[in-house]
Formats: C-alpha cells, structure tokens, sequence
C-alpha cells in the first residue's frame, strides 16, 4: 500500500510540473535578411536560420524581409522561387504563414510567422502617409495548450520616415489594443528606445526586454549598436519574463531575439 501511495504521490507531482511547464512560452523575432547570407552574398541562409530556430525550439517565430516566390529568392536557391516562410515551416516542423507588405521581384515581400500551434493569420496593411516602402502586421490566433486562446504578431516598421513610423505604431495599438486574449508581438522595429514610436508601443505594451533588465543591441552582427528589434506583451498581469536573449547568430545582419515567458495564473 505505501509503495503504491508513493507512485501515486510522484505521478501526481510530475504532473503538477507539466502543467506548470505548460503555462510557459518561447518566443523569437528574427529578421532574415531576404533569405540571403549577409556576410557572404549570394548564399542562401535558410539552412542556418533554421538551425537557429531548431536548436532553441521557440513556439512562435516573427520574421522579417520575408521573400515569396521572388526572382530574388529564385536566384538564391537553384532558379526555384520559394515561399520563405513556408520553406522555414517545412525544415523546422512548424507552420508558416506570409502576409505580403508590397509587390516585389514578379512576388511579394513582407513579414512571415512560424507556429507549433494550429493558428488563424490575418495580415494587416499599414499606413505610410510619407511615402516608402510599404508595411504590414501579421497577426495569428492560437490555442495554446496549457495557455488558451493567444495572439502573437509580427512586424517590420518603415527605414526611411518618423511619420510613418508614427502612424504604423499608432495602427498597430489600435488593430491589437482590443484583443481579449494576452498578446505577444515581435519585430524589426527600426526606432530606438528614445523615440516617439517607442513611447508610442510602450504606451499599450510592455517591452520584454527592458522588463527583465539590460536591454542588448540587435544589430548589427559585426558591431552592434543599436537595439531596433523587439519583443513587445500585453501589459498589467498576464506575463512574467522568464529570459531574454540576443543570440550571437551571423546568418543576417539581425541578431535574433528570444524571449520565454510565463503566463500568470
């Protein structure tokens, strides 16, 4: 009878720590350098950006200067135009999902999210009131197990002009500010913490890794100097930050970041 009572009690504790497993969750934002090696041109980086996703398993992925079945993505991989997104969903075993910002190169460009979980995505144009290249939030809806319902998205900010910077982080509180379900959101930001997009996000999210403490530069690789890529969550009691890393990875001239978070109960 005690033998029996003592596996009972351990099967009964090992399964209170899977549930207490399950309530966390990794994350990453990654800019992928339209799918080229940045310090050695003309070689495809998708084998060693999904190396990189394999080897820390995150269970979201935000991409960015994703390519779809370009002329520019063909001339990297053999004359084939691929699906960036879909070609990483297939070498990491997640799914892949593409929202295209623009037109580009007889395809499109834009943003790509990896998942393990089953998701619904809806891509979102944003505004560029100044002109320049457009963008786009890409957004799924997941049930995460031990989680519930969540919604993750991916993005990357305009390079040229505050005022679309402005406006786009603007569109993206107001396209996310209503979720009833806890929101994660990564991207290539491209403003610094000093800024009014900046202030802008942190007014309806909070910034992981500032959060946790000693923000890291993201970019770029060689010389690091700034930090323009973001895990951002919604605020009050949802997450706790469990980690954050900036990972030494050369495959783009992005560093990737990964985030693990608990949700609270």
């Amino acid at each position: 009878m005690n033998k029996a009572l003592s596996i009972l009690s351990l099967l009964l504790l090992l399964s209170f720590a899977g549930f207490a497993q399950d309530k966390t969750i990794t994350v990453m934002t990654y800019n992928i350098y339209h799918g080229e090696m940045a310090y050695e041109r003309g070689k495809s980086n998708l084998a060693e950006i999904a190396r990189v996703i394999n080897k820390y398993k995150p269970d979201f992925v935000a991409l960015q200067e994703v390519d779809s079945l370009t002329g520019r993505s063909a001339a990297l991989n053999n004359g084939t135009a691929q699906n960036l997104a879909k070609e990483l969903a297939t070498l990491t075993g997640m799914q892949g999902y593409f929202g295209k910002a623009m037109d580009y190169d007889g395809g499109g460009y834009g943003e790509g999210v990896l998942s393990r979980h089953p998701a619904t995505p809806a891509n979102h144009v944003l505004p560029n009131p100044e002109g320049g290249e457009p963008r786009a939030l890409l957004i799924v809806r997941a049930e995460v197990p031990g989680l519930g319902p969540l919604v993750f998205a991916g993005t990357h900010l305009c390079h040229q002009f505050d005022g679309n910077k402005i406006a786009q982080t603007e569109a993206i509180v107001d396209i996310l500010g209503d979720s009833q379900a806890p929101v994660l959101m990564g991207g290539d930001f491209n403003f610094r913490p000093e800024s009014k997009p900046y202030d802008i996000i942190t007014g309806s999210f909070s910034d992981a890794a500032l959060v946790k403490g000693d923000p890291q530069f993201t970019i770029p690789y060689d010389e690091p100097r700034a930090r323009i890529d973001y895990i951002f969550f919604s605020p009050g009691d949802h997450w706790q930050v469990l980690d954050v890393k900036v990972l030494r990875e050369d495959a783009s001239d992005h560093m990737p970041v990964l985030v693990k978070l608990k949700l609270k109960e």
